[in-house]
């Protein structure tokens, strides 16, 4: 197939950002027309308050929570950093944080500057498959642990982790090893930005302290996000001037994109995660048999997201691959979109033990709800020439 024959374009970066559906759509363009200021005392912003009450409302029923619990804030980022220096900031007294090597930066980049403030931040092991161990877990905690940070899904090998697992190994040793008054450490925070569109987000059912997620993971807007923090838990904000979201988020609410966001959720079909899943092992049940030497890395399976497919070519450079899936209409990434201009090689391939040789040519293809079998049989299509042609070129 040539290039200039393919009509449509094929993306296959959902993980970076979805297309924003169009009931979301409809329901910011309604919502942008409510001009008053959701804290004013008339009868507009009476009205623009009652629809981000009606919201929350939403969201929180989605998660399992109380409304006064969901923080509203600009990005999955801003969640993250929010709960981890606020809870810092509301208890300097421990100092041991808990987490994994293949968190996303949103998370690592916080935890490296507060090791520089004295944090001692300890990391749990992972397996090959990017797969946390839950024994190591339970030997690193200690009375000084003030909070485990673990994500539900890596954003570039789409490893889940036992969250429901490790919530238990948490509360079994509050129970057992702390005196009443602190029976609420170590917290537990869980970046779920990955997760929302396919996984259980029951906050009940997870055990988690706090737990973020943002709108555009789920075909809802960009630029807004959230932060479930449950009752026991204090944060220290980090943005003061005014008392919206609770004290915790000063700034006017961003009205149109918190009502994108809670209709988002409420179009989240379970049944994408079967159909997914059964086209990313179509893809990997085929790949090897057209490409010499090709990695898949992360879990197969039950454990894996089953958007994710990320898979190393050895010998070839990530951008020159991309590249030329571009001019074939096919949009994918090499990792995560918030370390994309980088030339580090992936943490997280680092950190599971993938090869020297295998960092460089990394693709990840994140499916989505558009996504249908022809796409993968055309991906499949051009993928292995593309390869061939890159290595007479490149390879030595």
């Amino acid at each position: 197939m040539s290039i200039v024959s393919k009509k449509h374009r094929i993306y296959l970066d959902n993980a970076s950002a979805t297309p924003i559906s169009k009931e979301v759509e409809e329901e910011m363009s309604k919502t942008g027309v409510l001009y008053g200021n959701p804290s004013s005392f008339n009868n507009a912003g009476r009205i623009a308050r009652k629809k981000i009450d009606d919201s929350r409302l939403v969201i929180a029923r989605f998660l399992g929570s109380r409304p006064e619990e969901i923080i509203f804030t600009a990005s999955g980022s801003e969640a993250n950093n929010l709960a981890l220096f606020g809870l810092a900031g509301a208890y300097p007294q421990r100092k041991e944080i808990i987490t994994s090597a293949i968190e996303h930066p949103s998370v690592l980049g916080p935890l490296r500057a507060l090791s520089e403030r004295g944090y001692k931040i300890i990391f749990v092991k992972n397996d090959s498959a990017g797969l946390i161990d839950t024994g190591d877990l339970i030997k690193k905690i200690t009375p000084k642990t003030l909070l485990v940070s673990i994500m539900y899904a890596n954003n570039e090998i789409g490893a889940i982790q036992p969250i429901i697992k490790i919530s238990k190994i948490i509360k079994e040793f509050r129970k057992n090893k702390l005196k009443i008054s602190e029976k609420m450490f170590p917290f537990f925070h869980v970046d779920a930005c990955q997760a929302t569109e396919y996984l259980d987000m029951n906050v009940n059912n997870l055990g988690t302290d706090l737990l973020t997620f943002n709108g555009s993971k789920i075909y809802g807007p960009r630029g807004i996000a959230v932060m479930y923090k449950n009752r026991g838990a204090s944060l220290k904000p980090l943005i003061y001037g005014g008392d919206q979201e609770y004290g915790l988020r000063a700034g006017t609410e961003n009205l149109s994109a918190i009502a994108g966001l809670a209709r988002a959720v409420t179009l989240i079909d379970n049944q994408e995660r079967q159909r997914l899943a059964k086209l990313g092992e179509y893809f990997f049940s085929k790949i090897s048999d057209l490409i010499e030497d090709i990695k898949i890395n992360g879990p197969r399976g039950f454990n894996r997201l089953p958007n994710n497919i990320n898979i190393s070519i050895p010998g070839l450079d990530a951008e020159n691959l991309l590249l030329e899936l571009d001019r074939y209409g096919i949009a994918a990434s090499s990792g995560s979109a918030c370390t994309a201009r980088s030339v580090e090689p992936s943490h997280v391939l680092k950190s599971i033990g993938v090869a020297p040789s295998y960092l460089g040519g990394v693709l990840r293809f994140s499916m989505g709800r558009q996504t249908t079998k022809k796409d993968i049989d055309y991906l499949l299509e051009v993928l292995p020439g593309i390869v061939a042609t890159l290595s007479k070129r490149y390879r030595k």
